[in-house]
């Protein structure tokens, strides 16, 4: 899975000449919580919704309402925003994963995204967590079959095997790691008979540790 897959394109962009206020009102007005600035098309920053908060007066200030509106109207994001401020970006044809790495490790909650250097897109935590649940299938129909096993070669494949014999569909599959050597497969399927399909897998030796009813199961 790509980010362009999952990115937002097209984003609402401004400039260093927005006032602070114009953004904030558009981060409002749009439900969104960080803005890409370009100048001349070229990307030279992002600003999200705490940054600009962070700088607007206190609540505790002695100013008065319109004071506090007049000095957000005339103080520009480019009176803000680091001359060369280092904007974290991801490649359009990047895995959704590493999207998601970069984000962990620099502790943002969004990327933009490029292409030949041009700005294309912006990738949110919102994006990835829809990726996430559209890889386990939580929204499908079907069961939620998960099933703990060691960890060891071929296990994927037999228990695969075995579901398609009992003629069950699989269509999501995830594995986790619940301690060394020991997996827990999660397996999303369709099924018209799911208690002959873990009362073989136990035969085979595999232990369910739940089976989920989603949706128009049946």
């Amino acid at each position: 899975m790509y980010v362009r897959s999952r990115m937002t394109p097209n984003p609402i962009t401004i400039t260093r000449q927005t006032t602070v206020a114009e953004a904030l009102e558009l981060m409002r007005e749009k439900s969104i919580r960080r803005l890409p600035v370009l100048e001349k098309d070229k990307l030279v920053g992002i600003v999200t919704e705490r940054d600009l908060i962070e700088i607007s007066p206190s609540p505790a200030t002695s100013l008065s309402v319109f004071e506090i509106n007049y000095l957000l109207a005339k103080m520009k994001i480019g009176d803000v925003l680091p001359k060369k401020q280092k904007v974290i970006t991801v490649e359009a044809d990047a895995l959704i994963e590493e999207a998601a790495l970069l984000m962990r490790q620099h502790k943002i909650g969004g990327l933009p995204v490029v292409e030949k250097g041009k700005l294309v897109g912006i990738i949110t935590e919102t994006n990835i967590f829809d990726a996430f649940i559209d890889l386990l299938g939580v929204k499908d129909a079907g069961f939620r079959l998960a099933i703990a096993t060691a960890d060891k070669q071929g296990v994927l494949a037999e228990v695969a095997q075995i579901i398609s014999n009992c003629g069950a569909n699989i269509s999501r599959v995830a594995v986790f790691w619940e301690e060394p050597q020991k997996a827990l497969l999660v397996i999303r399927l369709t099924a018209d008979d799911i208690d002959h399909i873990t009362k073989t897998l136990t035969e085979h030796g595999y232990t369910i540790v739940s089976v989920l009813k989603n949706g128009n199961s049946k």
